[in-house]
């Protein structure tokens, strides 16, 4: 898929905000700038968000709970985790039975979401943005509707 510019990778994940569901997990991948965050923002803001959502990348996992969205969303950027074990200490697969996890920089903890929609960004020559999915049996209907 080719997302032309910032705008309609921002309507990409408003539309995954109409088929996601509690314990979902989406992971995006890519380099810097390509629109990880973009995607999680305009997720976030079909789910309800006012206002922008700052990236967790200080934070490392930035929470939304009812009535802020209308689903619980855990943000989470894994660009300073150096080691997978670090994610224990996070309580990310607890979270996972009722919040859907928006994982950036999945990279940094291989194989720890296997059943994740896995999304990749590149950014293209003509600096469009070009995007992958690995698309999981749970997630097979409801791709067909983005």
């Amino acid at each position: 898929m080719i997302l032309r510019e910032a705008q309609a990778t921002e309507a990409f994940g408003r539309r995954l905000a109409d088929v996601v569901l509690p314990s979902d997990v989406i992971t995006l991948a890519g380099p810097l700038g390509a629109g990880k965050t973009s995607i999680a923002r305009g997720l976030l803001a079909a789910l309800g968000l006012a206002g922008e959502a700052p990236s967790p990348s200080f934070a490392i996992v930035q929470p939304y709970a009812p009535p802020e969205v209308r689903l619980p969303v855990l943000h989470i950027d894994l660009y300073r985790i150096d080691d997978p074990d670090e994610l224990e200490e996070l309580g990310l697969d607890e979270a996972a039975y009722d919040s859907v996890l928006v994982v950036e920089w999945p990279e940094r903890a291989p194989d720890h979401w296997p059943e994740a929609l896995a999304l990749t960004l590149q950014i293209l020559p003509d600096g469009t943005r070009g995007l992958t999915a690995e698309v999981p049996a749970a997630w097979k209907a409801r791709w067909q509707q983005i």
